[in-house]
């Protein structure tokens, strides 16, 4: 009774328009005072402070910061036109140049939307150059801005960390090291379904339009999508939680959280990038691409060289990242600091009120019994490993399409970790492979804001990009199964780096 008044409830306020984060809170409290009256009201407070001031989820901040640093410094058509050269010559070079400039900016912001933002604005009119249809072009732009909660850094892994110690030892760090060979494994996947996506025409080398972030011929669905992208530049779709949009609805990105003010950095197209360009030219790209790629070699070495905490090494991410941005590129003004601080401030508030209602709904499937009992029926029914992470796998797949990953870690860890433990399951293993399951649901209809963020900034109808999703869908999903029933591919570079 008390599982079908928790999330009947929980569902209920989902389908009349209530935002996932409210619905959250909502439904905790309605059965709070089912069980147990009025009276027991005071517990709200008391379960959802201590949550939000966790010594380890001090990391989101300064993430954070870091991330919406990134989208005023430039450092995405850096790494773009670095690939770009290396790649774009080939035949299908240009969706290779979109899915490795997507994979090196995730390591830096940590978001799926954020990275959307920040490459999409010049990868998808490029991408419909180089022969692909439009839908093609937003949908590869969106799978790969997945990868924004796997590839580390990752808020997403952080959440897991702090969420599952209650059930077995797990390291953010060891989390982060293990996210490097599935974010490999996803980009290869986008690639494949690239590769036999029909195309319009048949074109190699046609140049990638490039700016260095002159804003006033930015439009009004880039810079949106890309206060969007910054809202969410936790690493996961915290924008998404406070919107309201259902399924087929037509939520604009950016605005549901009262983030950002339209006037975001999106580059605007001013010159090209030879892709036949000789090894002058590369040196020099790649001169100019090394501050941003320095950011992920110091945080991950940093953490896996003992020198600094994952909390630390947002930090110094943040301080890198504004050095970098008004020094070095010299694109970020001083000017611009009050802007950056107040969007880094309001994305933290939003995270951080997912992360005090979440605790108090995953606080009564504790004290309640909801995640023993369903975890005694589920190994009652079989106890089959592989039968049982195929379940949670459609579950997980099915609740990301409509839950953002900070909200889903909370309902569901209390009851799926036990039972995948249970059944022999690494902790390891468990927290990448659910945290990929949610990243796949940033770009499945009907609510993945990745998808709403890409159609803002290719200027298309989101019934139209959905039609062109599919294939990228498929392939992230055998890419998941890889990983789910493959555990070495979680493991085996931690095991190697000998991260505990």
């Amino acid at each position: 009774m008390i599982e079908l008044l928790l999330f009947g409830s929980f569902f209920l306020f989902l389908a009349l328009g209530i935002p996932v984060a409210f619905s959250l809170g909502l439904s905790a409290v309605t059965v709070l005072i089912t069980t147990d009256g009025l009276q027991v009201l005071d517990v709200v407070p008391s379960v959802m402070f201590p949550s939000m001031s966790s010594g380890t989820l001090l990391a989101i901040p300064f993430f954070v910061l870091a991330g919406i640093i990134m989208q005023y410094t430039g450092i995405s058509q850096r790494l773009i036109d670095l690939a770009f050269i290396v790649f774009g010559r080939f035949s299908h070079g240009l969706a290779a140049v979109t899915i490795i400039s997507a994979f090196f900016f995730s390591a830096i912001s940590g978001s799926g939307p954020a990275t959307v933002a920040a490459i999409g604005a010049i990868l998808i009119p490029a991408l419909v150059r180089n022969g692909y249809a439009k839908k093609h072009a937003i949908s590869l732009v969106a799978a790969s801005g997945s990868m924004g909660i796997v590839v580390p850094p990752s808020i997403a892994f952080i959440i897991f960390a702090v969420v599952a110690s209650e059930y077995g030892s797990i390291s953010i760090s060891r989390l982060f090291i293990a996210g490097i060979v599935p974010g490999i494994i996803m980009a290869a996947a986008f690639f494949i379904a690239a590769f036999f996506v029909p195309r319009v025409r048949d074109l190699a080398g046609l140049p990638v339009k490039s700016g260095r972030g002159s804003r006033s011929e930015t439009t009004g669905a880039e810079a949106n999508a890309a206060s969007a992208g910054a809202t969410a530049s936790a690493g996961t779709s915290g924008t998404r939680t406070l919107t309201s949009a259902g399924p087929g609805g037509t939520a604009h990105p950016g605005s549901s959280s009262g983030v950002g003010s339209g006037d975001g950095p999106v580059p605007a197209p001013t010159d090209t990038v030879d892709p036949n360009g000789g090894l002058a030219e590369f040196l020099s790209l790649l001169v100019k691409a090394i501050p941003g790629l320095l950011i992920p070699v110091i945080i991950l070495g940093g953490i896996y060289g003992g020198i600094f905490t994952p909390t630390e090494a947002g930090a110094v991410a943040s301080v890198f990242a504004l050095a970098v941005g008004i020094f070095v590129y010299r694109e970020l003004k001083w000017t611009d600091l009050p802007k950056v601080f107040l969007e880094s401030g309001v994305s933290t508030a939003v995270i951080m009120f997912i992360v005090g209602v979440a605790s108090l709904f995953s606080y009564v499937i504790t004290v309640e019994g909801v995640a023993d009992r369903v975890s005694t029926a589920v190994l009652g029914v079989t106890d089959n490993k592989f039968v049982i992470l195929a379940v949670i796998t459609i579950i997980l797949l099915i609740v990301g399409a409509f839950v953002d990953a900070i909200s889903a870690f909370y309902l569901f860890i209390p009851i799926l970790v036990p039972i995948l433990i249970g059944v022999g399951v690494d902790m390891t293993t468990i927290g990448v492979f659910m945290t990929v399951n949610l990243a796949i649901g940033l770009f499945t209809p009907p609510v993945g804001l990745n998808l709403y963020v890409g159609a803002g900034i290719g200027k298309a109808r989101l019934e139209d990009v959905v039609r062109g999703i599919l294939p990228f869908l498929i392939c992230a999903i055998i890419a998941l199964l890889l990983i789910t029933y493959i555990p070495a591919i979680s493991n085996w570079l931690p095991d190697i780096l000998g991260v505990g």
